[in-house]
Order: C-alpha cells, then sequence, then structure tokens
C-alpha cells in the first residue's frame, strides 16, 4: 500500500511540473508576442499607409515621358504607381492602390483615374477622391522628370 501512494505522489509531482512547465512556456510565448502597450504585435495598414511604404527608397524609373500621353497617363502595375500628364510637361504620380479595398486603378481618362473594382474615380491632376465607394484620394507619390524619365524621388 505504502509503495501505491509512493507512486501515486510521484506521478501527480511529474504531472505537476509538467503542467507548470507549460504554463510558463506558453506564457513566455505570449509575452514575446505581444508589445509594451499590451497589443499583440500585428495590425491592419490601411491602404493610404501600404501606399506610403510601397514607394522606393531610391530614386528608381518609373516610366518614359514619351508614354504618358497629355491629358492622360499611364497605369505602371510592376511600380504600383499611376503617373499623369495634365498639361505639356507636367507629370503627375499617385498610388495606383485604391484606398477603398486596395484594388489598382487600371484606366486614366483626361479628368479621372478609374478602380474598376468598385468606380471610385480620382482626379488626375491631384489624385483627389471625385466619388466613391473610396473615401480618401490616392495617395501622391514624389517623382522628378530626368531627360526622358519619370524617376521616383528618394
Amino acid at each position: 500500500m505504502k509503495e501505491d501512494l509512493e507512486r501515486t505522489e510521484s506521478a501527480v509531482g511529474r504531472r505537476t511540473v509538467i503542467l507548470g512547465a507549460g504554463a510558463v512556456g506558453a506564457a513566455g510565448v505570449l509575452a514575446a508576442c505581444s508589445n509594451s502597450d499590451g497589443s499583440n504585435g500585428t495590425s491592419v495598414d490601411s491602404p493610404e499607409t501600404m501606399a506610403s511604404t510601397e514607394v522606393p527608397s531610391s530614386p528608381t524609373a518609373i516610366a518614359k515621358t514619351e508614354n504618358i500621353p497629355v491629358g492622360g497617363g499611364l497605369v505602371v502595375e510592376d511600380k504600383m504607381v499611376v503617373v499623369t500628364q495634365p498639361t505639356e510637361g507636367d507629370f503627375k504620380a499617385f498610388s495606383s492602390v485604391c484606398p477603398h479595398q486596395s484594388c489598382n486603378v487600371s484606366e486614366v481618362t483626361v479628368e479621372e483615374i478609374i478602380c474598376p473594382c468598385h468606380g471610385s474615380k480620382f482626379s488626375s491632376e491631384t489624385g483627389e477622391l471625385i466619388n466613391g465607394p473610396a473615401t480618401t484620394g490616392l495617395a501622391p507619390v514624389e517623382i522628378e522628370v530626368q531627360d526622358d524619365q519619370v524617376m521616383s524621388k528618394a
């Protein structure tokens, strides 16, 4: 009987140690995944935030000026930028990511940049919202023209 009692106490002791170690490990994982502000470290970027972080960090060629029509524009999908030329020699650039649901704009007319997903329209001159469902305009992208190239600014 004494041996049975010792085995039971020993088994309980091992279980307690194993469960305790698991709890300590779980607490460590939770602590590592949280920030000092109490959040879990994850965040959802808004389209405005995403667009601002997608601009290249050093000057990069976006498009040739000859490919951007006066009174129109060009969507450069691989750079996630739309470049317009409202008047001759006046180039503007905006994120091609629609702030409504992050679709890429697809068309530039004389006055508008159009998102095909839900019909939001933006000014081709300023990037400002013309009509929604988006609630804000397209994020501007700083550019400069060097020779025959539209370049992103660093």
